[in-house]
């Protein structure tokens, strides 16, 4: 029987889907679609494919995972998340099917690395390589927290990272696709900055000398999230197009730089501010005046 079952998680994706599912065909044979009520080709190209295919309207990513987490029938003792853009390469294949056949059973996750494409571009530079992420655990052995950040928090054992990459290449990600996807992306980063709940037992831990993650949380709210606002955009494009020789990756570095780490955080910064003066205006008590 093969280890493993595969999640994907979709919505109008048939210009990526088919690229994924290729990829992982000979790895698995139980491949579950969590999809948000797809209006293109998407369904169909799944169910040729043979997947199991379930529906569920669409928060963001987290809560969509925990539901299929909480719903879906799992068929392996190891699960695998991927997006639709994604591909698995022959060579993590392999090491996952032995990384899982040869490790003790306190190893209830795998880190994969991701090597991410943005306009026909590797992103070497600029702190997006190398890039891991908790992708591959045990049935049953954590969750998502429930944060826009979407990271798997395991409830039990330890993770090991595996050497070889996973391929990050979305065919329709146009820049107009890119910046209305961020868009919905803000108004999770805002509820997490102006109603942030903390759960100590499902979030990431904040440590400075952690693993990446871990190091990434601690500077995000104690450092980044104590500067001043609209400056701190400034300084993180600084950081990560300069000091991170996000440069080096040419044209494209320099757009995805300009938008991801300047413009988007400026952007939240921008609707941070605009919620607290509508929050102080329902406040205002015009009949004094």
């Amino acid at each position: 029987m093969k280890q493993f079952s595969v999640i994907i998680l979709t919505f109008n994706e048939e210009e990526n889907i088919r690229r994924c599912l290729d990829s992982i065909t000979d790895f698995t044979d139980d491949i579950i679609i969590v999809d948000s009520f797809s209006t293109d080709a998407t369904l169909k190209i799944c169910e040729k494919y043979g997947c199991r295919v379930f529906q569920h309207a669409f928060t963001n990513q987290a809560l969509q995972f925990n539901w299929a987490l909480d719903s879906v029938p799992w068929e392996r003792p190891w699960t695998l998340r991927l997006d639709a853009d994604e591909v698995l390469p022959d060579k993590l294949k392999q090491e996952l099917r032995e990384l899982t056949a040869t490790c003790g059973p306190e190893v209830t996750g795998i880190y994969l690395n991701r090597r991410m494409y943005f306009m026909n571009r590797w992103l070497r530079h600029g702190g997006m390589y190398p890039h891991y992420i908790l992708r591959a655990f045990r049935k049953g052995a954590g969750r998502y927290e429930e944060k826009t950040e979407e990271h798997f928090v395991l409830a039990s054992g330890r993770a090991i990272y595996a050497k070889n990459d996973f391929l990050e290449d979305n065919r329709q990600n146009t820049l107009k696709y890119w910046l209305k996807k961020h868009d919905d992306l803000s108004d999770g980063e805002i509820r997490d900055t102006l109603l942030e709940s903390r759960n100590p037992g499902l979030d990431i831990k904040e440590d400075l000398f952690g693993n990446n993650v871990e190091r990434t949380r601690w500077l995000k709210t104690r450092v980044y999230a104590k500067s001043p606002m609209f400056l701190r955009a400034f300084f993180y494009f600084i950081y990560r197009y300069f000091l991170r020789l996000g440069f080096l990756d040419g044209v494209p570095g320099l757009i995805f730089h300009v938008l991801q780490a300047f413009w988007y955080r400026f952007y939240i910064d921008a609707r941070i501010y605009e919620t607290r003066l509508n929050w102080q205006a329902t406040s205002r008590d015009y009949r004094s005046l």
